[in-house]
C-alpha cells in the first residue's frame, strides 16, 4: 500500500510512536509475569491449517518463554515442570471454556537422575553440561536431561470438568521434546536440526472428537521467533526518522533492530475443525494461559538432581492470558495488567472501559503534536474496538450467540488460503484490496487476523489500522461492518464512520516499518522456523 509523501512522513512517525507504547506482542507485558518468564505466554495463533493435504485440521500454536538468546547455555530454556500451560476454546460463544488443553512438563536427568557421568581416576563425576555428545535422535543417550510432557484433553470446565489424556497412535501417553539447538556441532546445521526436530511430531488420538476425526499432530519445542517488530528504536523513545520507516531498503534490518535473532517455545496441536466446534456453530472462541501454584517453599539445603530447590503445592493460580496479541501491552492499563494476566473472559466487563475509551491514541497525540486529540478518532465509545476484540465481526467471525470478552475467534468455515495468497494485513488488508465492502464477493481471502491468526498476519499494522480508525474509514456512513453497536452490549452505540477519523483514509495504511510477511516460516506443522543455534 502507498500513500502520499507528507501522508506516509506523518503516519512513519505516529506508528513508530504507537509501538512505543507496546509491542512484542506480549513479551515481558506485566510487572509480575516478568519475574516468571517461564510461565509468560508471548503469542497465539489459530488458524485453519494451510499445508497441502491438512486443510480439514486447525492449528493452535500457544508460545512461552520470551527473547531466548540462542547461546543461553549450559541448561538453556526447559518449561516449568511447576507450571500449567493451556489453551481454551469456547465453542458456543458465553465466554466460558468448553474444551481445554493442557500441557504439563517433567525434566529428568539421565542414569537414574545421577546424570551423565564421566570416569575421573577413580571417581565417576557428574558432567556440568545438558550434552555429553552429539544429538541427532528421540532419547539421544548423549541427553543429560530427558525433557517430556504430558497433553491431556478437559471438556468442560477447566479444573471441574472430564479429563482424558491425548496419547500417540501407539497408545503411550508421554511425549518426547527436543532439545533446544544448542549448536551446530551438537545438532548439525539448520537442516539437521529441522530433521531431528521432526522426529518430535507426534501423531495422536484425541479422546471424545466424532468418529474417524480424533486424530492429530503436536508438537513442542524450540523456534525462530515469529513476530517483527524493531523493538530496539522503538523502546529507545522512538529512535527512528520517517525516513527509516518508509524506506523499503530499510524495512526488516532484523540483525540491527528486530527479534528473529530470538527463540521462543512453542506448544502445538493439530486438530479436526469438527472436534472442536459445537452443533451448527463454526465460530471458536481460543486463548491460552499459564499457572503456577499457590505457594513456594524455597529450600536453603537442595538434594541433588535437577530443580530441587523449591517445593510447590495449593490450588493452580492464574499469571498469564493471551488472546488477541496487543490486548494487555495498549489496551488495559499498567495498574491493571497482572489483574488481567489472572482473569477469565467471562469477567471482562471489568475491562470495557479500556476498549471503549482507550488511551492510546490520546498517548500518540500527545507525543506528536501536543494534543491528545489530534489523532484520536471521535466515536466514543470506540463501538469498533469492542467488536473486534470483544464479539467478533457480524458476517466474519461473531458466533451466533455471543457474551463481550476478549478471545482470539476462528470461524472454522472460512476456507484456509496458501500462504502465497494470504493477505498479510487480514480481513482489513482483503476489503482493500478488493475495493471495498461492496465488492467483498471478490474476496480470496477471509481466514486472516482477527479472523483466528496466522503466523504471516502483521497484527502490529492491523492493530495500529484499528487503533487509529481504519475500521471506521472501511465501515463507511452506512455502518457496512456493523461497527456502530457492540453484539450483547446494550445501549452502547456511536457513529463508527469516516468523519470520526482524523487521519481519515491514510488510517488504514499505516505501519511500522517491518514487514510480518517476510519472515521465515515452514511450509506446515509447526510452521514456526527452525530456531537459531547457540553457536551461530
Amino acid at each position: 500500500m502507498r500513500v502520499s509523501p507528507l501522508a506516509a512522513g506523518m503516519l512513519a512517525v505516529a506508528t513508530a510512536c504507537a509501538a512505543s507504547f507496546s509491542f512484542a506482542s506480549s513479551h515481558r507485558e506485566a510487572p509480575f509475569i516478568t519475574t516468571s518468564p517461564k510461565a509468560d505466554g508471548t503469542d497465539f495463533y489459530m488458524f485453519r491449517s494451510y499445508e497441502a493435504g491438512r486443510s480439514d485440521y486447525v492449528t493452535l500454536i500457544a508460545n512461552y518463554l520470551p527473547l531466548q538468546d540462542g547461546y543461553g547455555g549450559p541448561n538453556y530454556f526447559k518449561l516449568d515442570p511447576n507450571a500449567l500451560y493451556e489453551i481454551h476454546l469456547d465453542n458456543n460463544g458465553d465466554a466460558k471454556e468448553d474444551l481445554t488443553f493442557q500441557f504439563r512438563f517433567n525434566n529428568t536427568l539421565a542414569n537414574a537422575g545421577k546424570g551423565v557421568e564421566l570416569p575421573i581416576g577413580s571417581k565417576s563425576v557428574a558432567i556440568p553440561l545438558t550434552q555429553a555428545g552429539a544429538v541427532s535422535r528421540v532419547s539421544d543417550p548423549n541427553l543429560n536431561v530427558a525433557e517430556t510432557y504430558s497433553v491431556s484433553i478437559v471438556r468442560g470446565d477447566r479444573r471441574k470438568g472430564t479429563v482424558q489424556a491425548v496419547t500417540k497412535d501407539g497408545g503411550a501417553a508421554t511425549f518426547e521434546k527436543p532439545v533446544d539447538y544448542i549448536g551446530v556441532k551438537t545438532l548439525g546445521d539448520d537442516a539437521a536440526y529441522a530433521s531431528y526436530a521432526g522426529k518430535h511430531i507426534h501423531s495422536v488420538k484425541i479422546p471424545g472428537c466424532p468418529s474417524g476425526k480424533d486424530s492429530g499432530r503436536v508438537f513442542v519445542g524450540q523456534r525462530q521467533e515469529g513476530f517483527a517488530v524493531n523493538l530496539g528504536p522503538i523502546f529507545d523513545l522512538v529512535n527512528a526518522t520517517a525516513a527509516q520507516v518508509t524506506n523499503p531498503q530499510l524495512i526488516n534490518a532484523f540483525a540491527a533492530n528486530s527479534i528473529q535473532g530470538k527463540n521462543v517455545t512453542s506448544l502445538a496441536i493439530e486438530v479436526h475443525k469438527d472436534c472442536l466446534t459445537a452443533g451448527s456453530e463454526t465460530v471458536i472462541g481460543g486463548w491460552t494461559t499459564a499457572s503456577l501454584r499457590q505457594a513456594r517453599l524455597l529450600s536453603g539445603a537442595p538434594a541433588s538432581g535437577h530443580q530441587t530447590s523449591d517445593k510447590n503445592g495449593g490450588a493452580w493460580t492464574q499469571v498469564s492470558r493471551l488472546g488477541h496479541p496487543l490486548v494487555n501491552e495498549v489496551v488495559i492499563g499498567l495498574r491493571d495488567k497482572d489483574k488481567f494476566n489472572a482473569s477469565k473472559p467471562s469477567g471482562d466487563g471489568q475491562f470495557l472501559d479500556y476498549v471503549t475509551n482507550p488511551t492510546l491514541p490520546a498517548l500518540l497525540g500527545l507525543v506528536l503534536a501536543n494534543n491528545a486529540a489530534g489523532l484520536a478518532p471521535t466515536n466514543l465509545p470506540r463501538t469498533d474496538l469492542a467488536t473486534v476484540f470483544l464479539t467478533g465481526i457480524t458476517g466474519v467471525n461473531k458466533p451466533a450467540t455471543v457474551t463481550a470478552s476478549e478471545m482470539l475467534r476462528l470461524n472454522t468455515a472460512i476456507a484456509p488460503v496458501a500462504f502465497a495468497d494470504q493477505n498479510r494485513l487480514g480481513v482489513a488488508g482483503e476489503v482493500l484490496r478488493v475495493g471495498g465492502l461492496a465488492n467483498l464477493s471478490q474476496a480470496k481471502d477471509l481466514a486472516g487476523f482477527p479472523n483466528g491468526r496466522r503466523p504471516k498476519d502483521d497484527v502490529v499494522d492491523i492493530a495500529l489500522v484499528a487503533m487509529l480508525g481504519g475500521l471506521c474509514v472501511i465501515n463507511g456512513d452506512n455502518d457496512g461492518l456493523k461497527l456502530n453497536s457492540i453484539p450483547g452490549v446494550a445501549g452502547v452505540t456511536s457513529a463508527c464512520k469516516p468523519s470520526s477519523v482524523p487521519l481519515g483514509a491514510t488510517s488504514a495504511a499505516v505501519h511500522d516499518g517491518v514487514d510480518q510477511a517476510v519472515v521465515p516460516f515452514l511450509p506446515g506443522f509447526p510452521y514456526l522456523n527452525t530456531p537459531n543455534p547457540g553457536s551461530r
